[in-house]
């Protein structure tokens, strides 16, 4: 029904003011006493089966939500009904920031891809943080962080020791984000130097803590073969407990789409179908080089019950959505978590 009826009507629409309409939708929608029971019914499978221990933490399926959806921790508790294993929230910056110009979020129906050029807007990480101080789900939560638009790379590590500093009671686990296309050299810090230097200190200060939480790593899948073989080896040095594969791509390789149409979207980073292919290889290359010897998140094309096998045969610990889950609707969380059981 969501395909042949809702989506058609909310593709009508301009993508990022949908976006917020469904979710004013979904808060309405849990004021109503009996509907957080019904919507639970409808999209939530659960079964043993589909229970794994990575980094330490129980996921009661493998299928989560990336981040970008809720930036700012608003709909955790809403989306934990629609079935997912696991959410996470951001990117969060420490100050408040409005992002790029719009229009930033285009669809590409034709590939079943997005655009985006958002540029971490959010409402800071204190907001985030005291959103997640009082949600009511027990679902696992991840923080992923970034630094704001305009602090140079040279003071990114006290952005980032800032968003883990006050997310860090309120998260199960966290993400370094620096691999976004859209906010200003941010990618520069992952080349090998300063990005060991960042998840040095951050693991520092997490391993201070009485008990410390799961770090993982957000990358590009634009990077080459060599500079994913540093990424490995920047995980063994630091210690923190993996990989998340993959971000958004700035290739716009093989799209069905108009080229002048593209061209006219303009910078952004692509994600959906067209991303499938390069970040199952990303995940691949990963795990086999490393001979599995940290946990990998796939994310990246994944709106099927084929795709995400795809990851998990790939070497995938858990899989995520986001452009799978706007076009193909919340029923793909359970049809996923069902064809994994069955395989």
């Amino acid at each position: 029904m969501y395909k042949i009826l809702i989506s058609p009507i909310l593709f009508l629409f301009d993508a990022e003011r949908i976006h917020y309409f469904v979710c004013e939708l979904l808060h309405f929608a849990f004021k109503i006493p009996i509907m957080p029971r019904i919507i639970r019914a409808l999209y939530t499978y659960e079964h043993p089966d589909l229970v794994q221990e990575v980094a330490g933490l129980r996921f009661r399926n493998p299928v989560g939500l990336a981040a970008g959806f809720d930036k700012n921790a608003e709909m955790v508790d809403q989306l934990e009904a629609l079935g997912f294993g696991f959410i996470e929230i951001g990117t969060v910056t420490p100050r408040p920031q409005p992002g790029n110009d719009k229009p930033r979020l285009f669809r590409l129906k034709k590939d079943k891809a997005l655009i985006n050029r958002m540029g971490f807007n959010n409402k800071g990480v204190a907001v985030a943080a005291a959103k997640l101080a009082k949600r009511t789900s027990k679902i696992l939560v991840g923080g992923n962080i970034g630094k704001n638009k305009d602090t140079p790379n040279d003071q990114a590590l006290s952005d980032y020791l800032i968003c883990f500093r006050e997310l860090f009671d309120v998260v199960d686990y966290f993400v370094v984000n620096v691999s976004s296309p859209n906010t200003p050299g941010l990618r520069d810090l992952q080349e090998k130097e300063p990005l060991t230097a960042l998840l040095k200190e951050l693991q520092t200060k997490n391993l201070e803590k009485v008990k410390s939480k799961p770090i993982f790593l957000k990358i590009a899948p634009d990077l080459t073969w060599s500079q994913l073989d540093d990424i490995i080896d920047i995980v063994k040095q630091t210690g923190i407990a993996g990989v998340i594969a993959t971000n958004t791509t700035i290739s716009r390789e093989g799209l069905l789409t108009n080229e002048t149409e593209v061209q006219q979207i303009g910078a952004g980073g692509l994600s959906g179908a067209p991303l499938e292919h390069r970040s199952t290889e990303v995940i691949r290359y990963l795990c086999e080089q490393s001979n599995h010897a940290f946990p990998v998140i796939g994310v990246g094309g994944i709106a099927s019950s084929g795709s995400a096998l795809g990851k998990i045969n790939a070497g995938a610990a858990l899989i995520q959505l986001y452009t799978g889950f706007i076009y193909e609707g919340p029923g793909v969380v359970s049809r996923i978590c069902k064809a994994l059981v069955k395989k």
